[in-house]
């Protein structure tokens, strides 16, 4: 019997390299704020959501359903930086290598610059990535790998706290860009500790049906750039295709001269996009009426509701109503509070309302209009798509310029809007 001595490591940061000397503390005035170079990986909506482009030694989660794309729309960036002369490396613990090349096929050619490993182990995965040192690691999943010194089971809070601290250690330690794939539980949230959004820098949610060909990709944490950007893909056979003007998109199949429909204008970051609100409002064969929203805060629309019936002596409680955003966008912005309640009287009095109108503004409990931020790009937006009319709030016509081509009407409470229907 030799007896043999192991290393001594530390919990939690074991493959962490020693440091040969102390950190030392700096001054504010010393710190350097030059912008970090960023990789494009040619994918605008992608980039805008990212703050500009992928930041070297950055770690990224990306969430969303099964099938919705998260590991086509990675191997359409590993394509892309491969092309562009970056050293992509795709560690996969979920497919095999046939099925990743399967995949690929479909997406288009792919250069020698990217390479494939299949493995689950922690160990043989930080080694792979010392050696190969590449520029953007992707690991698809973060739930199935497994670190041997760690007793839980591959998935479980323990193996995915670890294996992100390791990860987060060779990003940092070796400049390397990594993103990592979460599984998302039944309430659409990654699964796992929730100390794992907060130890890396992005967090990117998948959003969509995947039933559906739309796919919409939000940021709701960004260590470089706006939280508030989104970025709105379609599904093809080829892969996740960019929309460039998600508005024109989203107001498509709209119907014409149908009670119930209007169109309004939300902001996501910088993007003003329109989209049609679809109110069903008929009388109840039951006791209790029902209410369903679809795409919005379902709580907003019953308080809407309920200022309709108080302000405007409109009596829909014993109706039932629905209340739909077209295209499966998830909006909860106030601004498209009188939106709605037009929609709902529309449908309630079988009253059409012009299809070259819009209307936007957050309507309070005592029936007033609210002004809303950034008017100019909605209203911009709305003229460039062919829209005649704009229904805003006053306080905001008061101080906007006028815009040729398009007709300004200021409303100070939602029966001066209900008026116009």
């Amino acid at each position: 019997m030799v007896e043999e001595k192991l290393a001594a490591t530390a919990h939690g940061g074991a493959r962490s390299a020693a440091r040969t000397e102390a950190a030392k503390p700096s001054s504010l005035s010393e710190v350097s704020i030059e912008e970090e170079s960023r990789m494009l990986t040619r994918i605008g909506e992608l980039d805008r959501v990212l703050g500009g482009g992928i930041v070297p030694g950055s770690l990224t989660l990306v969430g969303g359903d099964p099938g919705i794309g998260k590991s086509t729309l990675l191997l359409q960036v590993c394509r892309n930086l491969a092309a562009d002369g970056r050293k992509v490396l795709y560690i996969s613990g979920e497919e095999s290598l046939r099925q990743i090349k399967i995949r690929a096929n479909r997406l288009g050619e792919f250069s020698d610059n990217l390479q494939l490993l299949c493995e689950t182990g922690l160990a043989a995965v930080e080694q792979t990535i010392r050696s190969v040192m590449p520029d953007v690691t992707i690991i698809d999943s973060i739930q199935t790998m497994y670190d041997e010194e760690v007793s839980s089971a591959p998935g479980s809070v323990s193996q995915v706290r670890e294996a992100t601290n390791i990860l987060l250690q060779l990003a940092k330690g070796l400049t390397v860009s990594v993103f990592i794939v979460g599984h998302v539980t039944k309430e659409g949230t990654v699964a796992g500790p929730r100390v794992l959004e907060h130890m890396v820098d992005t967090v990117l949610y998948f959003e969509g049906d995947r039933h559906a060909s739309y796919r919409i990709l939000r940021a709701v944490k960004n260590r470089f750039g706006s939280t508030n950007e989104i970025g709105v893909f379609e599904m093809k056979e080829e892969g996740l295709l960019e929309v460039r003007n998600p508005s024109e998109y989203m107001l498509s199949g709209k119907p014409e001269g149908a009670s119930g429909s209007v169109v309004s204008c939300s902001m996501e970051g910088t993007r003003p996009i329109l989209l049609e609100i679809q109110a069903l409002v008929c009388h109840s064969n039951f006791g209790i009426p029902r209410r369903q929203a679809i795409g919005t805060d379902f709580n907003r629309v019953n308080l809407l509701m309920a200022v309709l019936e108080k302000r405007l002596n409109l009596q829909m409680s014993d109706c039932d109503a629905y209340v739909n955003l077209a295209g499966g966008m998830r909006i909860v912005e106030p601004a498209i509070d009188l939106g709605i309640a037009m929609a709902v009287v529309s449908s309630f009095k079988n009253r059409a309302i012009d299809d070259k109108t819009i209307a936007f503004g957050e309507i309070g409990l005592s029936g007033e209009v609210r002004g809303v931020s950034m008017v100019e790009q909605r209203v911009a937006e709305a003229a460039k798509l062919g829209f005649t009319t704009c229904v805003i709030p006053e306080v905001n016509r008061s101080h906007l310029k006028p815009i040729k081509g398009i007709r300004l009407i200021g409303v100070r409470t939602v029966r001066d809007a209900v008026d116009l229907i």
